[in-house]
């Protein structure tokens, strides 16, 4: 954990608004979260402290961003939830995530029922899912930007943009997967996390830019 203060509840909802019945419901997922965290490792232990900062906000940033939140969103390599299922919580309808883990698969259906989310999981690896067409898809801590666009092009459909939270590399990955792919790319600052960038990529085609 940084040497930030931690952020709990409130601190939250100061920085991102949302109804009372929605802070609610990431308050149960919270709870679920630390609950199967005690036998399930389905995050880093070290952030537990600042759940509400490293995960909660960190997801919920995104949400700002999508476009078409009443279309499909495909969350790729979903582990506990983050972003797509806060996502699925702040009010993207059609939730597709994806994970291969079985365990966490079972979390994520529990932590769907409880928080009253519709969501449709896919227990797969992400290259077996049969692609569709979807608004928006989203992945954190999952893979390179190069890779990520592997996993990601299957699932853009017309106008489709894939929004990918990404740590202080962000830039040098970002030179890295142009030498594959075009696309237009924006940053936007992370709220989270200082050295941390959520990248918006649009229009992306195989071939160097």
């Amino acid at each position: 954990m940084d040497e930030q203060a931690v952020l709990g509840r409130d601190g939250f909802a100061d920085l991102i608004n949302v109804s009372r019945e929605t802070l609610q419901r990431l308050e149960a997922y919270v709870a679920l979260l630390i609950k199967w965290q005690a036998t399930l490792n389905l995050v880093a232990p070290s952030t537990l402290a600042d759940v509400w900062r490293r995960h909660i906000l960190d997801s919920a940033q995104v949400f700002a961003l999508i476009d078409r939140p009443a279309e499909p969103l495909v969350d790729i390599g979903s582990g506990a939830g983050f972003p797509g299922l806060v996502l699925g919580i702040m009010g993207a309808t059609a939730l597709h995530m994806i994970e291969s883990d079985a365990r966490k698969c079972a979390f994520l259906r529990e932590a769907a029922r409880i928080t009253d989310t519709k969501a449709t999981i896919h227990n797969r690896r992400i290259e077996a899912v049969p692609g569709f067409a979807a608004a928006t898809v989203t992945a954190r801590a999952l893979a390179p930007l190069t890779k990520l666009l592997d996993y990601a092009a299957p699932f853009l459909g017309s106008g489709g943009i894939a929004l990918f939270l990404k740590g202080k590399t962000w830039d040098a990955e970002l030179t890295e997967a142009r030498l594959t792919w075009r696309m237009a790319a924006r940053g936007h600052e992370s709220l989270s996390d200082d050295s941390g960038m959520i990248l918006r990529i649009e229009d992306l085609y195989r071939g160097p830019s």
